[in-house]
């Protein structure tokens, strides 16, 4: 189970002046929704592999330092959290019928894995698309 913890990396701390009580809602949010997501892909994979948070809440100095970050990141408000997935197994399922239909369940929208190799974005907000499964670029 991932924990708010994992989320922040240390920001909270090295950012405290950033993190308002609205992201600190934010980020509980959204890190909720990716367990119940992360719980269902493991009882319908059986695939327990370790899966971590490689971003989660990213305050304004630190996206700016990310490449490829948008400047309007949802990360920026704790809405967004990007997940390891090195073989793409996760995002292989959140493509399946079972997986899109576990992102609805989980209010969760899912950026398209040809944008993000190697890891899983998802978000707690539609994007301009309002497609659960979305192109950033």
């Amino acid at each position: 189970m991932l924990t708010l913890k994992d989320f922040y990396k240390g920001r909270d701390v090295a950012f405290k002046a950033s993190l308002t009580p609205a992201i600190e809602k934010e980020s509980s949010v959204t890190i909720a929704r990716v367990n119940l997501l992360l719980s269902k892909y493991r009882i319908e994979t059986r695939n327990y592999d370790t899966i971590h948070v490689t971003s989660g809440w990213r305050p304004p100095a630190i996206n700016a330092a990310t490449p490829n970050a948008a400047k309007a990141s949802k990360h920026l408000l704790g809405q967004a959290c990007d997940l390891s997935d090195e073989n793409g197994k996760l995002d292989e399922w959140l493509m399946t019928a079972t997986g899109t239909k576990a992102l609805e369940d989980c209010m969760l929208w899912h950026e398209h894995p040809r944008d993000t190799p190697k890891w899983v974005h998802v978000q707690t907000v539609p994007p301009g698309s309002k497609n659960r499964h979305f192109y950033a670029k």
